[in-house]
């Protein structure tokens, strides 16, 4: 039983108010894929499931109730918020007190589904039996049939983690850093192979459920929305490339859904943390995730992004431009002609218009104006591509002349009758004036009066 520092017992209310608040960084859940319809028996349904505060695959908003089971730990990551070393409000919540919270937010609409993680109680089995027999309640006595999300605690007696693939939607494995290096410099506690034997035992899981099901279709089904991961970026050292390559393995040895990039966030003081004076490695992230993206549904791969002589993504270029603009010998391509991947890795053109241009080029050639009702970026896309030989300006096709383009998000690109690019000038443009003009001036040429 948890108490307050004032010695009274901690409420319910309390419980969720840190518990909720500690799993803010756990940012691997994400859209199930699982189609799991209601049966009129039990309370709720899960198709196509997705995150808090985010869309699914049919554009719905959908929400989780994202929460640990506790804060404590016997671990001391010097990263974490919840290490065993801080001092910070400690909470721990029972089986009974999730399952009347899951339910009662699930009543009320507020929520779809459920993501439970948790800090280290004891010991990874005592804590997998925890999360073990919470989702056991929910599905068996209180008949939630929902969308649930756990993490598989490293370590933890493997039978558990067994049972609870078979109740849970999806299951997560922390890689917590890309590098067993990294690891053991900021969590002494945790080991490369631990993490990656539940990997493998759900991804054994999955394989074999697959198999049963081709013979007995009423077998309770493994895993069904698959296994995702978490690495923290910009803790330790590792470069663009080596991370990425580590995603790559991930997905190929492991058969991943996903790999969740979370931006380093400095909670804790410590000398082999980095300082960080430019705040979370966030725009990194961000070029993470949409690599990752064009590895998954573009068939690129790592070598061909990034290698050990350019290690690191170009912050003002998403890696697809980034990658086109160093392959210029490959563009433009006839978007009248082209295979489907190649045209898959046009810069503006992404998966479904793709899929469109392909089917829409069997009863006619295509023109620029077609594309843009297919749903191809233009602005990205005219330096690449042709429309029955032909491009959409006289641009020309040069590295530093697209880069110039493509980063100009102030600088509207227009074409004259000349083939001229001409830059769309501001009313306070600094070229032009000796000094930045002022607030008063500002506001006097808004109400027309410059």
């Amino acid at each position: 039983m948890e108490f307050l520092a004032t010695g009274q017992e901690m409420s319910l209310m309390n419980k969720l108010g840190i518990l909720t608040d500690a799993a803010k960084y756990d940012v691997a859940c994400t859209s199930s894929g699982v189609d799991r319809k209601g049966n009129g028996k039990s309370m709720g349904n899960c198709v196509a499931a997705g995150i808090c505060h985010s869309f699914s695959s049919d554009g719905r908003c959908i929400s989780l109730l994202k929460i640990l089971l506790t804060n404590e730990c016997v671990y001391d990551c010097k990263y974490c918020m919840n290490r065993c070393s801080n001092d910070v409000p400690r909470a721990t919540f029972t089986p009974q007190e999730i399952c009347t919270l899951t339910m009662e937010f699930y009543r009320r609409n507020y929520i779809e589904g459920l993501f439970l993680s948790s800090g280290i109680l004891k010991s990874p089995t005592f804590t997998m039996e925890l999360i073990y027999r919470t989702i056991w309640l929910l599905r068996n006595k209180y008949g939630f049939n929902g969308y649930i999300h756990v993490k598989a605690i490293p370590g933890a007696d493997a039978e558990l983690v067994r049972r609870t693939g078979f109740l849970a939607d999806r299951m997560s494995v922390n890689l917590e850093l890309p590098t067993a290096e990294g690891l053991r410099a900021l969590a002494p506690n945790k080991h490369r192979k631990n993490i990656l034997a539940p990997m493998r035992q759900i991804q054994n899981g999955i394989h074999a459920n697959k198999e049963e099901l081709v013979v007995y279709r009423n077998a309770p089904k493994f895993v069904s929305g698959g296994q995702s991961t978490q690495m923290i970026i910009g803790a330790t050292q590792e470069n663009d490339y080596q991370i990425l390559n580590v995603a790559e393995s991930l997905y190929q040895k492991f058969e991943l859904k996903r790999v969740f990039y979370s931006a380093f966030v400095k909670v804790n003081e410590d000398k082999l943390l980095p300082t960080l004076p430019g705040g979370p490695p966030l725009l990194r992230e961000h070029r993470l995730y949409q690599a990752d993206w064009l590895l998954r549904f573009y068939g690129f791969k790592a070598e061909e992004l990034l290698d050990e002589k350019r290690p690191f993504f170009n912050v003002l270029l998403d890696p697809k431009e980034d990658w086109a603009v160093r392959h210029l010998e490959q563009f433009p391509v006839e978007i009248n002609r082209a295979p489907y991947d190649t045209l898959l890795r046009v810069p503006g053109v992404g998966v479904k218009s793709a899929m469109r241009i392909v089917a829409a080029r069997k009863s006619a050639n295509l023109t620029f104006s077609d594309l843009k009702k297919i749903g191809v970026v233009l602005k990205r896309a005219m330096f690449f591509v042709t429309c029955n030989g032909r491009l959409m300006y006289p641009v020309k096709l040069e590295e530093d002349y697209i880069v110039r383009s493509l980063t100009g998000a102030k600088e509207r690109i227009q074409f004259g009758s000349d083939g001229m690019t001409y830059r769309q000038m501001s009313l306070f443009d600094t070229g032009s004036f000796g000094r930045e003009p002022s607030r008063t001036e500002r506001i006097a040429a808004a109400s027309g009066q410059l």
